[in-house]
């Protein structure tokens, strides 16, 4: 069994206000896919000898996401905090981005489509790096993993 992984992943449903059901299905699409394939190890639980496959819950506290981490006794491995000021505008952008790309999907051409898809896949991938930097010396993940939590991410700074 592979310990530098994430074995579960939940999100703290308090931070979550409003949901839509393609966000929905986007958190839903994120968590399975996240769960089946990841590479996630954080270091200063490793380094304490905390072991994976790791628990994991998401929770935006504070203007802090939280990544509660429990080892694969169950133990408590450590809380990593991030500031979200430095997602706060990629996040807007994302929103705005995807807001464009669904009503879109009623009425626009394929190539139009793409378009818009093109860039809110860049805006993501942009997102993505952020955090990627944010966990640098934290946690050692891929950019497919990071990408995963950046959209649960997204997904817990949903607001009513």
């Amino acid at each position: 069994m592979d310990t530098n992984r994430i074995a579960t992943i939940t999100l703290d449903e308090t931070s979550i206000l409003r949901r839509s059901e393609t966000v929905a299905r986007e958190r839903e699409v994120a968590l399975r896919d996240l769960v089946e394939d990841n590479s996630f190890t954080p270091v200063r639980a490793a380094e304490n000898g905390h072991v994976g496959p790791w628990d994991l819950k998401l929770a935006v506290r504070e203007a802090r996401l939280e990544l509660a981490i429990h080892d694969a006794k169950g133990e408590e491995a450590g809380l990593i905090a991030l500031g979200t000021t430095r997602f706060r505008r990629v996040i807007r952008e994302y929103f705005a981005i995807c807001d464009s790309y669904y009503k879109a999907l009623r009425q626009a051409s394929a190539p139009e489509l793409e378009t818009i898809d093109m860039a809110r896949r860049g805006i993501h991938d942009r997102g993505t790096r952020h955090l990627m930097d944010a966990l640098d010396g934290k946690v050692d993940t891929d950019f497919a993993t990071a990408r995963r939590l950046f959209t649960l991410l997204c997904v817990l700074h949903i607001k009513g």
